[in-house]
């Protein structure tokens, strides 16, 4: 299309750049944060193994946790159980597959059908009874930390077959263990069902407004309880992922994930689709966190710098993604 005094194609306006540059942001940063450690720590940050094995390769878990929480984000429901979940998974593997000598694929499919019904317990005390996401999530999430230190004794787990831990993190292209892969298919998937699909066009209109979404026609309880159960689900795939991972199952390490899984889906709320979460913004701001800890890492900061980056990236993703969707609200952005 051109312009029709002179014949040329038209200019983008300020605003239209404005909205370019607010989508690609965390990209951007990125880019700047890679290339500020790779000046000051060029010999050990700067190198295809920091990539493939720290940055990309240890990753999945986190990635798959952030992917699970942006489903009932996205439907205005907040899922604090995820990270127990996880554990439970991991912990259920272990004892199933290593202690009982369950194969492989029956660990999976009790892993997974734990997931299936913790998800339907969460949206049947949070649709039946009408209690806030937070406090139900928050609850089952202590049930299940009690759950999960009572059948492992408390105690560390290891021996989980070595032919998941070779499809994890053993075999790998480019030098990148498979379950990065995993993860990104994963994350294409969501984008798909989010990007192409009713129920993502659902998903959204009942996260932007529950009762106008209701007046149109939609199921709002079966969208929520069907979201809480995806999230459920995905949060045992990535229990029974940090199985292989390590090779068995820690009964408190699932919790260190949740904050940073907050952080990146509120993050990648900022980026690519500014207002919405999703999967390819949650992707950037995964490996964006990942590379600030790493950065700080190989300069010798202290490990509790960690929980900062996290926290503080937090507060402002949380921040920056509330105006922005205040804005589209408003009709302004």
């Amino acid at each position: 299309m051109t312009d029709d005094a002179t014949g040329a194609a038209p200019k983008k306006s300020p605003r239209k750049w404005g909205r370019e540059l607010e989508r690609y942001a965390l990209v951007i940063a990125w880019v700047l944060l890679i290339l500020f450690f790779s000046q000051v720590a060029p010999d050990s940050f700067l190198t295809w193994s920091t990539f493939s094995s720290i940055i990309f390769g240890s990753q999945a878990v986190l990635l798959i946790l952030t992917l699970a929480l942006i489903i009932p984000l996205t439907a205005g429901d907040f899922d604090l159980s995820v990270a127990a979940v996880l554990t439970f998974s991991a912990m259920l593997l272990a004892i199933l597959n290593a202690k009982l000598g369950w194969p492989l694929w029956g660990a999976f499919l009790l892993c997974m059908g734990m997931g299936l019904a913790i998800g339907l317990i969460n949206a049947f005390f949070i649709l039946f009874f009408r209690i806030h996401s937070l406090i139900v999530t928050l609850g089952t999430a202590s049930i299940i930390q009690g759950l999960i230190l009572w059948v492992s004794g408390s105690q560390t787990l290891t021996g989980v077959s070595n032919t998941l831990i070779e499809w994890v993190i053993v075999k790998r292209f480019l030098q990148i263990p498979l379950a990065f892969y995993y993860a990104i298919i994963l994350a294409a998937i969501i984008w798909y069902v989010f990007e192409y699909t009713s129920i993502g066009r659902r998903l959204l209109f009942v996260g932007r407004g529950r009762e106008v979404a209701r007046l149109s026609g939609i199921s709002v309880t079966r969208v929520r309880a069907g979201s809480l159960v995806a999230s459920a689900m995905l949060a045992s795939f990535a229990g029974i992922i940090n199985g292989g991972t390590t090779g068995g199952a820690d009964p408190l390490s699932g919790l260190t994930f949740l904050l940073p899984a907050f952080a990146a889906a509120f993050l990648g709320a900022t980026a690519i689709f500014p207002g919405r979460f999703n999967p390819i913004g949650s992707v950037i701001a995964v490996f964006f966190l990942v590379t600030g800890i790493t950065g700080l890492n190989f300069l010798g900061v202290d490990t509790f710098v960690q929980n900062i980056f996290n926290g503080g990236a937090l507060i402002v993703a949380v921040s920056a993604s509330q105006l922005v969707r205040g804005r589209e609200e408003q009709g302004i952005a």
